[in-house]
């Protein structure tokens, strides 16, 4: 019993590894539920169902915020608190390349889930090793934090230009490269991701990529780039890697039931990305003005206040001006 006691007391990146494992508990749960119970057979998500579910995930992020508030402290709290706001934030940018991605490959509603319920497995696996270099890194070499800011200025500077440029799938390397060197077949199969075929030349049975697996691969490759940027973004906010991982994991959980509440309306957010592009900027601002300031950081709760500020304003301008589109499709 001791021994259990001493592990579970024992710290682990910077925090109790109880701490850890309550948050891995909450991530199982989720998913397990997620799958095993509310959709266990494929079937079309309407809108009502998305808006609870997304409406659920944030609160429990919150709620996990606010547990971490009454554990850490308030600084603690307030970061994880501007890293999940951001996190979000950055999801919502990645719905639209989910959304394109779906509608090119024509993939049917009921069988979206199943690909995004993979996508995000593979999404928390690759943030907990990105996230984990990135704090072993930054643990050993502080001055690389300056780095991912002048990153982040350059990224958002790039998003305004090309603010009007969508998502190429058609073009995507990764894309063509699989259509080369693989079989792939552009029929669905149902929910597979693979099917045995005749082969055109040997007229043999032979494994066929479905187009569902291809959404998936461009799914993952899509959240490879968005966590270049959003990894350099949540250690802007705070160097902790446990506030970094939970922030990023429980923005992301609820990225397929934001999906289907946002897929329908993508048009209503335009302005959404302009908002992003200010936030990155300003994230990696604040870590150069602190030292213009001579103070160790940018106080976290005026961050939060401006990002959240931000982050509202574009979505307010957004519904603002979409509006009379959204008279004319009623």
């Amino acid at each position: 019993m001791e021994l259990v006691s001493g592990l579970l007391l024992a710290t682990w990146m910077t925090k109790p590894v109880w701490m850890w494992l309550a948050f891995l508990a909450i991530v199982i749960v989720l998913l397990v539920l997620d799958l095993g119970v509310l959709h266990k057979e494929n079937r079309e998500i309407g809108v009502r169902e998305s808006l609870l579910l997304s409406a659920f995930y944030i609160a429990l992020g919150l709620a996990f915020g606010g547990w971490v508030w009454f554990q850490l402290g308030a600084g603690a709290g307030i970061e994880y608190l501007t890293g999940f706001a951001v996190e979000k934030a950055l999801a919502m940018d990645n719905v639209f390349v989910i959304a394109m991605i779906f509608s090119f490959f024509a993939v049917p509603r009921k069988y979206q889930h199943r690909v995004l319920f993979w996508g995000i497995l593979g999404v928390i696996l690759l943030r907990a090793i990105m996230i984990g270099l990135g704090a072993a890194i930054v643990s050993e070499f502080s001055w690389v934090l300056y780095i991912f800011a002048l990153f982040l200025i350059a990224t958002g500077i790039k998003m305004i230009v090309f603010a009007d440029k969508d998502y190429d799938v058609a073009n995507n390397p990764v894309l063509r490269f699989v259509r080369r060197h693989f079989n792939v077949t552009d029929e669905h199969h149902a929910e597979r991701f693979f099917v045995k075929k005749p082969d055109p030349k040997s007229g043999k049975l032979v494994w066929f990529m479905t187009p569902l697996f291809l959404a998936l691969v461009l799914i993952e490759v899509a959240d490879v780039i968005f966590a270049v940027d959003s990894v350099p973004a949540i250690f802007a906010i705070t160097t902790d890697p446990f506030l970094v991982y939970t922030s990023n994991i429980f923005a992301i959980l609820g990225l397929r039931a934001l999906y289907f509440a946002l897929a329908a309306m993508v048009h209503r957010f335009h302005y959404l990305k302009l908002a992003l592009a200010i936030v990155l900027i300003f994230i990696g601002s604040k870590i150069f003005a602190a030292d213009l300031l001579g103070i160790d950081k940018i106080p976290p709760a005026l961050s939060l206040a401006i990002t959240f500020g931000i982050l509202a304003s574009g979505v307010l301008y957004s519904l603002w001006k979409t509006r009379s589109a959204e008279t004319a499709v009623r």
